[in-house]
């Protein structure tokens, strides 16, 4: 198996209560610039971008945009 042969998905969902008050409901913590100005998403896309650069994320409806 090669790694072009894994497909990654990230779930990246919460109501944005743990990390309050930087963290809402309408921005939780996967999507705040928390280190070096980038958020935990993008930072983990950085990381599975090793793998494969086509990675399937999975949030809530209300963050689709």
């Amino acid at each position: 198996m090669t790694t072009s042969s894994i497909h990654p998905v990230v779930l990246c969902g919460g109501s944005g209560t743990r990390l309050w008050p930087l963290s809402r409901k309408a921005l939780p913590k996967q999507f705040a610039p928390l280190i070096d100005g980038k958020s935990l998403l993008q930072l983990t896309l950085e990381r599975l971008s090793v793998l494969n650069k086509n990675v399937t994320c999975i949030a809530s409806e209300d963050h689709r945009f």
